[in-house]
């Protein structure tokens, strides 16, 4: 059986952490890398290395022959995606695409409820930018969990 990286897609309050949470499954998670590396899983200076640190466990994983792989982060864009897609290539496995379609108020009213909030600019120009993953793109199958 071949090797899946699974990749979370969704706005900040969108229910990725949580149906992750949900499912019992422990994903390589951005917040998670932030608190491990800056002490904050809020912290978005050091975005570059956490996202490279991402990669690497990734590669890592898929080097020890784990059969999936989930990526927790927001991966709101082609461009984003590309990174995972290109790994996937390169280590001949399959690569799917959970989208979590929620609209923008409804991932801003979960983000007001939080202990630790995006502000809401940013999640409103976040969701300027999210562009649902395809088919084209590379994924070999694509979920949409609605929230």
């Amino acid at each position: 059986m071949r090797q899946r990286i699974v990749l979370a897609v969704g706005l900040p309050g969108s229910g990725k952490s949580t149906w992750f949470a949900g499912q019992g499954i422990v994903p390589l998670s951005s917040d998670w890398l932030r608190q491990i590396l800056a002490d904050d899983p809020g912290e978005q200076r050091y975005q570059k290395s956490v996202f490279q640190t991402l990669r690497y466990l990734l590669r890592m994983r898929l080097k020890l022959g784990r059969p999936v792989t989930y990526v927790d982060a927001t991966n709101l864009t082609p461009f984003e995606r590309r990174y995972y897609i290109d790994i996937a290539r390169q280590y001949d496995c399959d690569i799917e695409a959970i989208y979590f379609e929620a609209p923008p108020e409804l991932c801003l009213a979960r983000n007001r409820a939080r202990k630790r909030r995006v502000p809401e600019a940013v999640v409103q120009a976040l969701a300027g930018r999210l562009s649902p993953p395809t088919r084209e793109e590379g994924f070999s199958k694509i979920t949409t969990i609605r929230r």
